[in-house]
């Protein structure tokens, strides 16, 4: 059974298809189960319809109700369950209270685009600022949000890359940041907490998965036990699109099952 647990609906601002459209596209690719999980940057709930995001306060408990529809009308053919995308969760503690108050969710994804006080990845200068101290400080960011226990799986570890890369077209060393990678690893693992593939990446420039074969190698290698795969879809073309590749990855690094949550539980499927 293939499973994807990253997608966005037209209820995220960056995206553009609505949940039962990204249904009807998981069904043709012969998913078994989705999770759609629009985005919440937790900061920026008090911002309302004043930043690009909107309003979190409309979009995700709509995001919910659109979810509870589909998967009613999709019950028997696919498996639809109630997502979030949750960004930054650690950098205002109160409005991620809020984020995970707005519904009842099978699944969160924990997420960092952004530094404290800084612009999303995607908008950095790269030739402006010290790629090494920036990444540090986001491996250090990424430690603290697998501390936090109220997330099912940390989504793209190595997010990045993907715009560095584009930019520079050469990948940084992350061997200088193994030692903090590792401790991100053993909080997961210790915590129980999943790691998600997300192969979003073998469709961009980069072509790999986020984090790559050596890095989830590496999570299983220190006794990571839950792994997802995402396709981080924002249009229904994608839904699905990657996936077998990710379990690929997955069964290479040593893992013999990968999960998807249910009422934040753990199902496992043999690869």
């Amino acid at each position: 059974m293939l499973c994807d647990l990253h997608i966005h609906s037209n209820n995220s601002f960056d995206a553009e298809n609505t949940v039962e459209e990204l249904c009807e596209s998981a069904l043709s690719s012969g998913l078994g189960v989705i999770a759609v999980t629009d985005h919440c940057e937790a900061e920026f709930i008090n911002a309302g319809d004043n930043c690009e995001f909107g309003s979190f306060d409309r979009q995700i408990p709509k995001s919910l109700s659109d979810i509870a529809m589909a998967a009613e009308k999709y019950r028997g053919r696919l498996k639809v369950l109630r997502g979030l995308e949750l960004g930054e969760p650690m950098h205002d503690p109160a409005q991620t209270e809020k984020a995970l108050a707005y519904g009842e969710l099978d699944f969160t994804l924990a997420s960092v685009h952004n530094l404290r006080g800084r612009d999303d990845f995607y908008y950095m200068d790269f030739d402006s600022v010290d790629i090494n101290l920036i990444l540090r400080e986001y491996f250090e960011e990424l430690a603290e949000t697998a501390s936090f226990d109220r997330f099912d799986s940390l989504a793209h570890l190595t997010y990045p890359i993907r715009y560095i890369f584009e930019r520079s077209g050469e990948f940084p060393d992350l061997s200088l940041f193994s030692a903090q990678i590792d401790n991100i690893f053993n909080i997961l693992i210790k915590n129980n907490k999943a790691l998600e593939i997300n192969v979003s990446g073998l469709f961009k420039p980069m072509n790999q998965t986020l984090p790559d074969l050596l890095l989830v190698k590496r999570f299983r290698e220190l006794g990571g036990k839950y792994i997802t795969v995402g396709s981080d879809a924002h249009t229904a073309d994608m839904v699905g699109k990657g996936i077998e590749e990710g379990l690929r990855i997955a069964k290479l690094a040593g893992f013999e099952h990968f999960a998807y949550f249910e009422d934040h539980k753990p199902v496992l499927i043999e690869i």
